[in-house]
């Protein structure tokens, strides 16, 4: 009789011990779904829908959150008057010297994204830009779209023109555009680990396509008209149109009220 009393207590023991072990494992299992993110792959294709009214664009409400959540930037302050003025630079059309030489002499410092092949074929306008006070960005290597690649893909996009840029100059990049204006959650929160800060943009217009440059009247009216308070600017270096009308565009934009800072000075 007590050894069949000893067994029966063995036996609740030990499903008494296996339930709490049960127990444990679910609560840990929990834990880890729980805290596991998912991370989407899905490509964001950036873009703004402008006010001519000197407010503020759309930008997309769900795409900023996403930027934003992840330490990246596309509006400063709608409190001050401020622009922050950049420039992608894929390749060079002969334009860049003339950009670089008015923005001295307006004393205005802006940020410049290039590729790879910009800073292999213009090493000394690049080493201008740094020599005069301008940011020089992170545009990638070969200006592919970062949701169509993987994290190995994207670090090799990214780091090796980081690389090139700091054995050059002693220059360490900090920010990134990236190509073609698309990215996704997970390629932010990648760049976001390699120690960049994602910047798009709320204002761009068509001045991109050498063949096709806008009326130079039309451009600095649509230009001026779409101004606003913390405006992250964005022109292409490539466009003659660009070039011709910069010294009036920041002329004409101080007389409004407006000051150019540089994107070190960023102000939510």
């Amino acid at each position: 009789m007590k050894g069949r009393n000893i067994k029966l207590i063995f036996i609740i023991i030990l499903i008494v011990a296996i339930c709490i072990l049960s127990s444990i494992l679910m609560k840990e299992n929990k834990i880890v779904e729980t805290s596991s993110e998912v991370v989407s792959t899905k490509k964001i294709e950036w873009g703004i829908k402008r006010n001519n009214n000197h407010e503020q664009p759309d930008v997309g409400k769900e795409n900023r959150k996403i930027l934003e959540e992840n330490n990246g930037i596309c509006l400063g302050s709608n409190e001050d008057k401020v622009i922050y003025l950049t420039f992608d630079e894929g390749y060079e059309a002969g334009y860049t010297p003339k950009i670089l030489e008015v923005l001295k002499e307006n004393d205005v410092k802006a940020t410049f994204f290039i590729t790879a092949h910009y800073l292999n074929t213009q090493e000394d306008l690049v080493k201008q830009m740094i020599d005069e006070g301008h940011i020089v960005g992170n545009h990638t290597v070969n200006h592919k779209s970062m949701p169509s690649l993987s994290e190995e893909e994207i670090r090799k996009e990214v780091m090796d023109l980081h690389t090139a840029i700091y054995e050059k100059f002693g220059y360490e990049m900090k920010y990134i555009r990236p190509p073609k204006g698309e990215f996704s959650e997970k390629s932010i929160k990648y760049t976001n680990t390699l120690g960049y800060k994602t910047v798009m943009w709320s204002f761009a217009y068509e001045d991109w396509d050498e063949k096709k440059q806008p009326d130079e009247e039309k451009a600095k009216k649509k230009i001026l008209d779409n101004l606003h308070n913390g405006e992250i600017m964005l022109l292409h270096g490539n466009s003659k149109t660009n070039t011709n009308i910069l010294d009036s565009i920041i002329k004409e934009t101080k007389n409004m009220g407006y000051v150019f800072k540089s994107l070190d000075e960023f102000k939510k």
